[in-house]
Protein backbone atom coordinates (compact mmCIF):
# COMPACT_ATOMS: atom_id res chain seq x y z
CA UNK A 1 0.00 0.00 0.00
CA UNK A 2 1.48 3.44 -1.06
CA UNK A 3 0.76 6.21 0.77
CA UNK A 4 1.40 10.03 0.45
CA UNK A 5 1.54 12.76 3.42
CA UNK A 6 1.47 16.08 3.36
CA UNK A 7 2.67 17.43 6.29
CA UNK A 8 4.51 21.43 6.42
CA UNK A 9 5.90 20.53 9.79
CA UNK A 10 9.51 18.86 9.32
CA UNK A 11 9.47 16.56 12.34
CA UNK A 12 5.43 15.52 12.14
CA UNK A 13 6.61 14.62 8.78
CA UNK A 14 9.98 13.10 9.08
CA UNK A 15 8.08 11.15 11.79
CA UNK A 16 5.37 10.01 9.76
CA UNK A 17 7.15 8.83 6.59
CA UNK A 18 9.73 7.08 9.29
CA UNK A 19 6.71 5.84 11.11
CA UNK A 20 4.79 4.34 8.52
CA UNK A 21 7.34 3.08 6.21
CA UNK A 22 8.28 0.71 9.74
CA UNK A 23 5.01 0.02 9.53
CA UNK A 24 5.00 -1.64 6.18
CA UNK A 25 3.35 1.21 3.73
CA UNK A 26 5.27 2.78 1.37
CA UNK A 27 5.52 6.55 1.86
CA UNK A 28 6.27 10.03 -0.33
CA UNK A 29 6.33 13.02 1.86
CA UNK A 30 5.51 16.45 0.68
CA UNK A 31 6.03 19.69 2.55
CA UNK A 32 3.56 21.71 0.75
CA UNK A 33 0.66 21.89 -0.88
CA UNK A 34 1.33 22.95 -3.98
CA UNK A 35 3.94 19.62 -4.51
CA UNK A 36 1.34 17.63 -2.11
CA UNK A 37 -1.24 18.30 -5.17
CA UNK A 38 0.71 17.19 -7.79
CA UNK A 39 2.22 13.99 -6.26
CA UNK A 40 -1.50 13.04 -5.63
CA UNK A 41 -2.95 14.08 -9.01
CA UNK A 42 0.38 12.35 -11.03
CA UNK A 43 0.88 9.33 -8.99
CA UNK A 44 -1.40 6.58 -7.66
CA UNK A 45 -1.93 6.41 -3.94
CA UNK A 46 -4.12 4.22 -1.41
CA UNK A 47 -4.16 6.68 0.96
CA UNK A 48 -3.31 10.26 1.53
CA UNK A 49 -2.93 11.94 4.63
CA UNK A 50 -3.21 15.69 4.91
CA UNK A 51 -2.94 18.66 6.88
CA UNK A 52 -5.06 21.40 6.56
CA UNK A 53 -2.59 24.15 7.11
CA UNK A 54 -0.05 24.41 4.36
CA UNK A 55 2.11 26.67 2.63
CA UNK A 56 0.52 27.67 -0.71
CA UNK A 57 -2.40 25.85 -1.13
CA UNK A 58 -4.41 24.63 2.23
CA UNK A 59 -6.24 21.20 2.88
CA UNK A 60 -9.09 22.51 1.87
CA UNK A 61 -7.95 23.77 -1.31
CA UNK A 62 -6.64 20.17 -2.27
CA UNK A 63 -9.71 18.08 -1.58
CA UNK A 64 -11.49 19.10 -4.33
CA UNK A 65 -8.69 18.42 -6.33
CA UNK A 66 -8.75 14.97 -5.00
CA UNK A 67 -12.20 14.29 -5.10
CA UNK A 68 -12.38 14.87 -8.83
CA UNK A 69 -9.50 12.25 -9.68
CA UNK A 70 -11.82 9.82 -8.18
CA UNK A 71 -11.06 7.11 -5.85
CA UNK A 72 -8.12 7.61 -3.56
CA UNK A 73 -8.83 7.78 0.26
CA UNK A 74 -7.94 10.41 2.64
CA UNK A 75 -7.24 11.25 6.17
CA UNK A 76 -7.15 14.68 7.68
CA UNK A 77 -4.28 14.61 9.85
CA UNK A 78 -4.50 18.73 11.59
CA UNK A 79 -4.21 20.98 14.73
CA UNK A 80 -7.34 21.86 13.77
CA UNK A 81 -9.89 20.72 16.31
CA UNK A 82 -12.94 22.52 15.95
CA UNK A 83 -16.19 20.64 15.05
CA UNK A 84 -17.11 22.91 12.45
CA UNK A 85 -13.82 22.09 11.31
CA UNK A 86 -13.81 18.19 11.61
CA UNK A 87 -17.34 18.78 9.63
CA UNK A 88 -15.81 20.92 6.97
CA UNK A 89 -13.55 18.64 6.17
CA UNK A 90 -15.68 15.24 6.23
CA UNK A 91 -18.26 17.40 4.03
CA UNK A 92 -15.45 18.03 1.83
CA UNK A 93 -15.45 14.18 1.01
CA UNK A 94 -12.13 13.00 3.71
CA UNK A 95 -12.61 9.18 4.51
CA UNK A 96 -11.53 10.46 8.34
CA UNK A 97 -10.08 13.55 10.38
CA UNK A 98 -7.85 12.84 13.02
CA UNK A 99 -6.45 15.86 15.66
CA UNK A 100 -3.21 16.70 16.53
CA UNK A 101 -1.41 15.83 18.67
CA UNK A 102 -2.34 12.06 17.95
CA UNK A 103 -1.58 8.67 18.70
CA UNK A 104 0.80 7.06 16.86
CA UNK A 105 -0.67 3.71 17.25
CA UNK A 106 -3.91 5.25 16.71
CA UNK A 107 -2.94 6.58 13.35
CA UNK A 108 -2.05 3.58 11.46
CA UNK A 109 -4.71 1.43 13.32
CA UNK A 110 -7.47 4.09 11.86
CA UNK A 111 -5.18 3.69 8.09
CA UNK A 112 -5.41 -0.29 8.46
CA UNK A 113 -9.39 0.07 8.59
CA UNK A 114 -9.29 2.55 5.99
CA UNK A 115 -7.06 0.43 3.41
CA UNK A 116 -8.97 -2.81 3.86
CA UNK A 117 -12.53 -1.16 4.49
CA UNK A 118 -14.62 -2.31 1.36
CA UNK A 119 -18.17 -3.62 0.74
CA UNK A 120 -19.70 -6.61 1.82
CA UNK A 121 -23.15 -8.03 1.27
CA UNK A 122 -25.14 -11.26 -0.32
CA UNK A 123 -24.21 -10.53 -4.08
CA UNK A 124 -21.03 -9.62 -6.05
CA UNK A 125 -23.36 -8.30 -8.82
CA UNK A 126 -26.52 -5.62 -8.35
CA UNK A 127 -28.81 -4.86 -10.80
CA UNK A 128 -31.13 -1.92 -9.83
CA UNK A 129 -33.19 -0.74 -13.35
CA UNK A 130 -30.39 0.61 -15.90
CA UNK A 131 -27.58 0.69 -13.13
CA UNK A 132 -25.37 -2.67 -12.42
CA UNK A 133 -22.67 -2.22 -9.44
CA UNK A 134 -20.35 -5.03 -9.63
CA UNK A 135 -18.91 -5.33 -5.71
CA UNK A 136 -15.81 -7.22 -6.52
CA UNK A 137 -14.16 -5.25 -9.16
CA UNK A 138 -15.66 -2.03 -7.48
CA UNK A 139 -17.12 -0.77 -10.90
CA UNK A 140 -20.35 0.94 -11.46
CA UNK A 141 -22.10 1.33 -14.85
CA UNK A 142 -25.43 2.54 -16.11
CA UNK A 143 -27.34 2.30 -19.34
CA UNK A 144 -23.73 0.47 -20.06
CA UNK A 145 -21.71 3.70 -19.38
CA UNK A 146 -19.30 3.62 -16.73
CA UNK A 147 -19.43 5.98 -13.66
CA UNK A 148 -16.36 7.21 -11.61
CA UNK A 149 -17.03 7.54 -8.21
CA UNK A 150 -15.00 8.83 -4.93
CA UNK A 151 -14.39 5.92 -2.16
CA UNK A 152 -17.13 7.29 -0.17
CA UNK A 153 -19.74 7.89 -3.28
CA UNK A 154 -19.52 4.57 -4.02
CA UNK A 155 -19.41 3.19 -0.42
CA UNK A 156 -22.91 5.66 -0.21
CA UNK A 157 -24.50 3.57 -3.47
CA UNK A 158 -23.76 0.51 -2.54
CA UNK A 159 -25.57 0.90 0.76
CA UNK A 160 -28.27 2.29 -1.04
CA UNK A 161 -28.24 -0.63 -3.97
CA UNK A 162 -27.79 -3.22 -0.74
CA UNK A 163 -30.77 -1.61 0.61
CA UNK A 164 -33.36 -1.04 -2.50
CA UNK A 165 -36.74 0.40 -1.73
CA UNK A 166 -35.61 0.73 2.08
CA UNK A 167 -35.83 4.23 3.26
CA UNK A 168 -33.07 5.07 4.94
CA UNK A 169 -32.34 7.62 7.63
CA UNK A 170 -29.54 9.74 7.32
CA UNK A 171 -28.24 8.81 10.62
CA UNK A 172 -28.08 5.58 9.49
CA UNK A 173 -26.17 6.30 6.41
CA UNK A 174 -23.59 8.57 8.46
CA UNK A 175 -22.81 5.28 10.33
CA UNK A 176 -22.54 3.21 7.87
CA UNK A 177 -20.52 5.22 5.66
CA UNK A 178 -18.74 7.53 7.47
CA UNK A 179 -18.85 4.95 10.52
CA UNK A 180 -19.23 7.95 12.83
CA UNK A 181 -22.14 9.73 14.48
CA UNK A 182 -23.03 12.92 13.03
CA UNK A 183 -24.80 16.18 15.10
CA UNK A 184 -28.49 15.93 13.31
CA UNK A 185 -27.47 19.69 12.50
CA UNK A 186 -24.85 18.82 9.52
CA UNK A 187 -25.97 18.15 6.39
CA UNK A 188 -22.59 15.91 5.34
CA UNK A 189 -25.15 12.84 4.10
CA UNK A 190 -27.38 15.58 2.09
CA UNK A 191 -24.23 17.07 0.24
CA UNK A 192 -23.17 13.22 -0.38
CA UNK A 193 -26.26 12.71 -1.92
CA UNK A 194 -26.12 15.23 -4.24
CA UNK A 195 -22.97 15.19 -5.35
CA UNK A 196 -23.79 11.29 -5.68
CA UNK A 197 -26.96 12.08 -7.88
CA UNK A 198 -25.01 14.18 -9.94
CA UNK A 199 -23.16 11.45 -11.63
CA UNK A 200 -25.69 8.86 -10.97
CA UNK A 201 -28.68 10.26 -11.52
CA UNK A 202 -28.75 13.61 -13.69
CA UNK A 203 -27.15 12.53 -17.26
CA UNK A 204 -30.08 10.03 -17.12
CA UNK A 205 -34.03 10.18 -17.42
CA UNK A 206 -35.10 8.14 -14.84
CA UNK A 207 -34.17 9.04 -10.81
CA UNK A 208 -33.23 6.44 -9.06
CA UNK A 209 -31.86 8.12 -5.87
CA UNK A 210 -34.98 9.18 -3.89
CA UNK A 211 -35.62 11.21 -0.97
CA UNK A 212 -37.58 10.20 1.58
CA UNK A 213 -40.05 12.90 3.27
CA UNK A 214 -38.63 13.83 7.12
CA UNK A 215 -36.71 9.81 7.11
CA UNK A 216 -33.69 10.21 4.59
CA UNK A 217 -33.20 8.44 1.32
CA UNK A 218 -34.41 5.51 -0.94
CA UNK A 219 -32.91 3.71 -4.38
CA UNK A 220 -35.16 2.16 -6.58
CA UNK A 221 -36.60 2.36 -10.34
CA UNK A 222 -39.72 4.22 -8.90
CA UNK A 223 -39.93 6.40 -5.69
CA UNK A 224 -42.78 5.40 -2.79
CA UNK A 225 -45.97 7.32 -2.82
CA UNK A 226 -44.86 9.15 0.92
CA UNK A 227 -41.37 10.34 -0.70
CA UNK A 228 -40.55 14.10 -1.64
CA UNK A 229 -40.04 14.32 -5.23
CA UNK A 230 -36.79 15.90 -6.00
Amino acid sequence: MKILVIEDDPKTGDYLKKGLRESGYAVDLSRTGRDGLHMALNNDYDLVVLDVTLPGIDGWQIMPALREKGDVRVMFLTARDQLSDRIRGLELGADDYLVKPFSFTELVLRIRTLLRRGVSGDADVYQVADLKLDALRRKVTREGVEITLTNKEYLLLHLLVKHQGEALSRTLIASEVWNMNFDSDTNVVDVAIKRLRAKVDRPFATPLIHTVRNVGYSFGDAPDEDEAAT
